[in-house]
């Protein structure tokens, strides 16, 4: 028998599942606004993309601040995409409306925000699922600890690094990427 044949054979679903994961872009994940319109990430082709998943009653909400600085220095070259997520502390129960509101009234917010997901555990959303396992991103894995821990993507769809919640979105560890 052929070797590459037998070893096909004795792949599981699971790992022609994963092999076949590997290869999609980020660009071809679906999610919704906050507002419930489909976002087309490949829109954002030629830009960095920086995710924070994020909460409005969190110790980091703050960062809402620094996150909108950093987007109005850096937009022709970064879009920020804000993931509301209730996952840690129940700390974002809003409904869209009330996230919306709240970011807008005590932030300024103008960057792009998705609905409300699942970060991790059994409901993950598939774009936390790129981010997280490098089996799909290529590059490497990570779990999401907190509130505001930060992905970076290049302009070319490409995984850069994470950034736990403690960096800052202005720290330097970002900004480098940007420069």
């Amino acid at each position: 028998m052929n070797p590459l044949k037998a070893f096909i054979g004795t792949l599981s679903a699971t790992d022609t599942d994963v092999t076949q994961k590997s290869s999609k872009s980020i660009y071809d994940i679906k999610i919704n606004s906050l507002q419930g319109y489909p976002i087309d990430l490949s829109q954002f082709r030629g830009k960095k993309l920086l995710f924070v998943n994020v909460a409005s009653k969190c110790g980091f909400t703050p960062q809402y601040r620094e996150l909108q600085k950093l987007y109005d220095a850096y937009k022709d070259r970064l879009t920020i995409i804000g993931v509301p997520c209730n996952q840690f502390g129940r700390q974002e129960p809003g409904t869209s409306d009330e996230i919306q509101e709240f970011c807008r009234a005590n932030y300024g917010v103008s960057f792009l925000m998705t609905e409300k997901i699942d970060v991790k555990g059994a409901n993950q959303h598939p774009l936390y699922k790129w981010l997280t396992k490098k089996a799909i991103n290529g590059k490497q894995n990570s779990t999401v600890k907190w509130n505001f821990q930060k992905y970076l993507i290049d302009e070319n769809g490409e995984f850069i690094d994470f950034f736990y919640s403690i960096t800052k979105p202005t720290n330097q560890r970002i900004t480098k990427y940007l420069n």
